[in-house]
This record gives C-alpha cells, structure tokens and sequence, in this order.
C-alpha cells in the first residue's frame, strides 16, 4: 500500500549506486527482450493445410482435479496465425443486452478459402454462444497499385459491440471494428481501417481509411474501449518506425456516433508521455473506463523516470494517466512503484519465495527490498464498480539486460493484478498464480503468455486469464493450456481470492479437453455471461497446424467455463468476526434522499470516525465522532451535502474499519 509518486530526491539518491547482486550464470536465467511486433508482416501466401496434430489425451480425469471439462466449439478461419498476433486484446466482446458474443479476425482459412489475409470479418452468437455464423466478412482490401500487399490490408484488429439502447434487438446495435493497415507512410504500417456492420445484417456495413497527419506515425493500437455512454477510445503509440523515434506521446482516438451517417467520426488526440531515451518506445498502451462513462484510465507499460530503478536496474513499469471527464483532459498519476522499500508489498513479499531467490540469485543472496522487478511486455485493464483500475500483468525480476526480464526457472513469473481502491493515489499487488513458462514460438513468430482481464456484469468481481503450460519438462511456452483465477476487490486492500478447497492455485481451464496443450493465442471477453449464478467467461483461442505459423489456423471458442460465487469468499472477514470489535451495519434508508442511519457498535471504548467517497475514490465527507465507550450508537448521514450516485463509507475505530456502499437518490 505504498504511494506511487517518489520525490526528485529520494530517485537521485536511489541512482547513486548499484546494490551487490548478481544473477546466478545458468542454462535457466534467460533474459527475455520485448518482440517487436510492428517490424513483423506475415507472409503473403500459406501453404497446403496439413492435418491437425493433437495430443493424446488421458483417458480419466483424476478424481483429485476439481475442474471443468469445457467443450470446444470450431468458429471462424483466418489465412495464418498471425491473426490474434501483436498486443491488440479486443477480439472477443461480449454483450449482454444482446447475448451476443463476437470473435473478430482476419480472413482466409478453411471457412474463407478464397479468401485474403488483408480481409477482416466476424463469428457471432446471438443465442450466448450456442450457434455462430462464421467468417462473415464486413472489411475487404481493395487498393492494389501492384505491389507485394494490398495498401488498405487490414492487420491486428480490434472490435466491440455499440448497443446505445441497450436493446435485445440485433439491427439497433453495431459491431465496431478500427484496425492497422499497410498504407506505408510509417515503414510500411501508417494508415488505420475502421468501421461497423449492423449485428442484425452484417451486410449493412462501412469502410473508412484514415492517414497518419502530419507529424503523427500511427502504428499499431493496443488499446480499444467503447464507453457506456457510446464513445469509441482507441491507443496506440506515435513511433516513427523509419528513424526507431518515440514521439514522445500516446496517440487517442475517441469517435462519436453519427446517426447520418450510421457510423463513427473520430478526432485525434496525442497525450505526451516522456520516457527514457535508452527505453524508447512504450511497450503497451491500453484504455478502460467506469461504468458512468466519465472516469477513466490509460496504462503505459513504460519508464517515464517516475518510478525508482532499484539498484539502477531499468524495468518496465505502470505509469497511468486518468480523466473524469470522458476523455477531454487527461491528468499524469505518475508510475506505479513495483519493487523496493516503496514498492508493492504483494510484490516484493509475493512474488519469489526464499528458495527462489537462492534460485535466481549468487550469494550474497539480496534483501527482498533490493530485488528490482519488472513487468513483462503486455497488460491489460478494467475498471472495477468503485471506479478504480485493475491491471493485469505479468511481473518477474528485471534481468542485468535493461527491458528485460528474467525467465528460465519454473514458476518466478507471477500473474497479478495491481489495483486501487482510492482512485489512484495508492496501490496494491495480488498475484493470481505463478507461471511455468514464459514464452512460445511457433516458426517465425513468437507470443508471451497473453495475459488478460474480465469483469462480472456489475463490475464487482475480477478474473484475470493467460497462457501458460502445466507441463515440467516443457522449456518453452509453446505447448500451452488457459489458467484464469478471479478476485472480489474490498476496501481493506486486500484481495477475495477463490478460497474453496484445491483452489490455491488457479484453474487450468482446458486441462483435459481439446485445448488441452494447443490453446494458444487465447482472446478473452472484457465482460461475463451471468446465467444461474455461474460467471462464464468468453474465451477463444487460435488453434495451430503442426505449430505453424503460416498456415491456416481454426478458431475454438470454449464455450462453457464459469465460475460462481461459491468459488469466492473475503479475506479478512474471518479476522474481523473474530475480534468483534467493531460492527457497522447498513444504512437505512438505501437508496435514500433526504438523511439515513447508521447502527455502530463497539466492543470497547475508543476513537470514532466517519468517511464517505464518491466513486471515483475522492472523499466527500469526514466526520469526527472522538472518543465513544462500548456499546451501540447511531450516526446519520445529511443528503443535502451530497449529490446524487453511489457513495461507500468508511467506519473507523482504533486499528479497525468497515465499509459498506450507498446510493443517494
């Protein structure tokens, strides 16, 4: 629970000196570097389709797993594997008005044999994923002046679902596609593709290209979000491939509807962001917002110099930009403090066990507080019901190489994810599993573990999904399975991680099924299907030919994994209905709109003290109540003082607190 802001002085003071560490000199320690996706343009033609290869799978599931077995459902094609490649994650949407869920991609492949790479198109379900209607394709690239690729041939999509009505009505919704093209201005990227096609006939559809303006170089956007009040934000990052410059900024995209023109019109905005000269380039940029369309944040996996390199070794970090007003300014929070004495307790205390450490490290083996960390090369984010973000990401030790990180040894990668519960001004670590492996490679191209982030319908439970393989002898990451583990964020810091017997560890979502060891490339949905208490998570994954990565590749949308609420319970209650010392009941009225009560009682006298926030984590209210002995009292909350929405409270006594959620009406 550390601030995430250092002082200039305490980062001069930090970068005096290295610390005595040194990283054991072993066939394990890898040092990985980022993959430079942008450089990277599948080729032009596949070769003849072989036949799947798959394991043999065990014929018995041990009656020791406590899993689900999911079925697997074949989907759309696409010409090569280079489809769900590079750091975009907005493939899968799922919309619940509709029970829509979409998976979207290049074209080609079996189910568009004539098809061309450069082509996009859409598998939908309008029954929650029971029938689909494969590859229909809403994007064709047309502009050929004869050369090697079509200029307006469309790569790494993103895609949502506009439903301004929230209507169950297919033709009153829009599936909203924005995609990279090989225009050429920027060393062969520089033009975007964008559009949308009616989710009641997909036929219905549009086409637009946009240039690079000047002194902008539109690359490759990693980020995509369509708020609640119907705006389009996409990130990408202004790099001048040609001369390897950052631009020192974050390229935005915000489109707004146009109901002339059934379609989105979109303005460019560039956010600075300064980073270190021998970092360059971010890594990652992405975008999410709160459910009032209003809050918002922006993740830069980078090094603006904010956060303190330990030891002076350079890692990847956070840094986070937020606006609270749907985009129009955006306020610099500065970047998140992984490691340290000022970093992230989850973290530093979290992530290697001792043993690890002596694994990873020479004697003297280092304090915990002098490990530097890193986070790997890809995030993603979600914003919780309070208004507050959650990043998923990928965290290991920075290695002696700057930007990279330190893999080889099973299971020193941890999955966290890092949140807020004040809107930014503190944060907390909770890993969600370790990792075996790393990385995969499959012929040319290579992919880390796809680390993504879902949220439940009212944002109030996070699961956070990746890639990664559950077998020992395997050194790399290219026979991986799907691993997801959720979390219910509470106001104390902590985490309400699945606690149910065996669940320590995550759970391997295709163990023993057809994905088993071959889902790769896994897309995951920003949002849950809720039916019957059951939390199911959209997921599809890219099938490879023999581990190719030219040819045609088979989607497998997985059709039935969920959790529920028996799967979750909150760390602390046990501690905190032990004590007894503090109770704090419901206010009553709620919703109310003129005052309303609240029951407090006390096992023994002490301090009292009131807090309200808003939900974007700023405090509204405080009130002193001093010094009360044991027993019950009231206090009442004034509605005059507050504006209409959802507000938490806070009650304070000694070492203890207890919040609970309003709603001013």
């Amino acid at each position: 629970m550390k601030k995430v802001l250092l002082t200039m002085g305490a980062l001069l003071i930090a970068g005096s000196g290295l610390i005595a560490q040194t990283l054991k000199q072993s066939d394990q320690i890898r040092s990985e570097k980022r993959i430079n996706h942008a450089l990277t343009i599948d080729p032009l033609k596949p070769s003849s389709v072989p036949s799947a290869q798959q394991d043999e799978l065990p014929v018995m599931l041990p009656a020791n797993k406590n899993v689900n077995i999911v079925s697997i459902v074949d989907i759309g094609t696409s010409a090569n594997a280079y489809g769900y490649y590079s750091g975009q994650r907005s493939m899968v949407w799922y919309d619940k008005d509709l029970n829509a869920v979409t998976n979207f991609h290049r074209m080609g492949g079996a189910g568009d044999p004539s098809g061309y790479s450069g082509d996009l198109g859409f598998d939908y379900s309008l029954d929650g994923g029971e029938t689909w209607v494969n590859d229909f394709e809403v994007y064709e690239a047309t502009e050929n002046s004869g050369g090697t690729y079509f200029t307006d041939a469309a790569r790494y999509p993103h895609h949502g679902i506009f439903n301004p009505n929230s209507s169950a009505v297919a033709d009153e919704s829009w599936m909203v596609y924005f995609a990279p093209n090989l225009e050429g201005t920027n060393d062969g990227w520089g033009g975007y593709s964008y559009g949308v096609a009616n989710m009641g006939d997909p036929s219905v559809n549009t086409k637009n290209l946009q240039s690079s303006p000047d002194g902008v170089y539109q690359l490759l956007p990693s980020g995509f979000e369509i708020t609640s009040e119907g705006a389009v934000f996409v990130t990408d990052l202004n790099h001048d491939l040609a001369a390897d410059i950052f631009q020192n900024s974050i390229i935005v995209q915000k489109g707004a509807w146009s109901d002339d023109l059934n379609d989105f019109v979109y303005e460019q905005d560039l956010v600075d962001h300064f980073t270190d000269a021998e970092m360059g380039s971010p890594a990652d940029v992405k975008i999410a917002f709160a459910a009032d369309g209003q809050v918002g944040y922006m993740s830069a996996i980078s090094d603006d110099g904010s956060a303190e390199a330990i030891g002076g070794f350079k890692g990847y970090y956070p840094v986070i930009y937020k606006t609270t007003d749907g985009g129009i300014s955006w306020d610099d929070l500065g970047g998140i403090q992984l490691g340290g004495p000022n970093g992230l307790e989850g973290i530093v205390n979290g992530l290697l066990t001792d043993e690890q450490i002596g694994e990873v490290y020479e004697e003297p083996l280092p304090a915990r507080d002098e490990i530097p960390y890193t986070t790997a090369f890809d995030h993603d984010i979600i914003v919780d019901a309070n208004g507050n973000l959650h990043i998923a990401v990928v965290i290991g030790v920075t290695s002696e190489t700057a930007y990279s990180i330190t893999t080889g040894i099973p299971n020193i990668l941890g999955a966290y994810d890092i949140y807020t519960t004040d809107g930014g001004e503190n944060w907390h670590a909770v890993k969600m599993g370790s990792m075996l492996r790393f990385r995969g490679t499959w012929g040319d191209i290579s992919d880390d573990n796809r680390i993504q982030i879902t949220a439940s319908d009212d944002h109030e439970t996070i699961f956070v999904s990746w890639n990664d393989t559950d077998l020992e002898a395997q050194e790399d990451n290219s026979r991986p399975n799907v691993f997801a583990r959720g979390m219910k964020p509470n106001p104390w810091g902590t985490a309400d991680l699945t606690c149910v017997e065996g669940s320590a560890e995550p759970t391997n979502v295709t163990l023993y099924s057809e994905g088993m060891w071959n889902a790769t490339f896994i897309s995951v949905a920003a949002n849950t299907r809720e039916v019957d208490g059951k939390y199911y998570i959209p997921m599809v994954y890219q099938a490879l030919q023999d581990g190719s990565d030219i040819d045609p590749v088979q989607f497998k949308y997985i059709k039935d994994f969920y959790f529920t609420d028996a799967d979750f319970c909150v760390v602390g209650n046990e501690e905190i209905a032990a004590v007894k010392g503090l109770e704090v009941g419901q206010n009553f009225p709620n919703p109310f709109s003129s005052e309303t009560n609240i029951q407090v009682s006390l096992a023994n006298a002490g301090n009292v003290n009131l807090e309200v926030y808003n939900i974007t984590g700023q405090k509204v209210m405080n009130m002193d109540y001093g010094y009360k002995t044991a027993g019950s009292f009231t206090m009442t909350i004034d509605a005059d003082e507050l504006p209409t929405g959802v507000y938490f409270y806070t009650v304070e006594a000694g070492a203890e607190k207890v919040t609970r959620k309003m709603i001013v009406q």
